[in-house]
């Protein structure tokens, strides 16, 4: 098994590209283990996760590059941006992840995404694509839980972080 502990800087010319599929909640750790469509073996134990898309070693005339399966998603769309702002904004409001295209916005297949799209009358449609939230710093990763205080201006409750 070789051990991978960072994407290639420079992906090389003249190369056979070998794919490594996953899913994405794998994708987002920094330890997990894969086998390539050749049978090659990579235990992952990175600083940082990798994406979709990139390739993280070379060897006799052959690149591995990951490959993120498509999952169900639902696909919003937008005619301008106070649209994409609007329903952004309802996304995020209920914490979660969401990945901005040019005329819409895909998010997590889940009731409680459906049941407020629906009661705002926002069109949406099940699709299968690869799913890439955006990261934002300082957000929240659930996870494990533990208390803390907001100041006087309304009740203390943990959540997670």
């Amino acid at each position: 098994m070789q051990i991978i502990k960072s994407a290639l800087s420079e992906e090389p010319t003249e190369s056979k590209t070998v794919k490594l599929v996953t899913d994405r909640r794998t994708l987002s750790k920094r330890r997990w283990r894969g086998t390539a469509a050749d049978g090659g073996e990579f235990g992952f134990d990175l600083e940082n996760p990798l994406r979709h898309g990139q390739s993280f070693h070379a060897v006799d005339g052959k690149v591995y590059t990951l490959k993120q399966q498509p999952e169900r998603v639902l696909r919003v769309s937008y005619t301008g941006s106070q649209e994409a702002a609007h329903n952004a904004w309802q996304v995020g409001n209920l914490h979660f992840a969401a990945q901005f295209r040019e005329d819409y916005l895909l998010v997590e297949d889940d009731p409680a995404i459906r049941q407020m799209l629906d009661r705002l009358e926002v069109t949406y449609a099940e699709v299968e694509e690869v799913f890439e939230p955006v990261h934002a710093a300082g957000a929240h990763h659930h996870g494990h839980d533990h208390d803390h205080s907001h100041g006087d201006s309304h009740e203390h409750h943990g959540h997670s972080h």
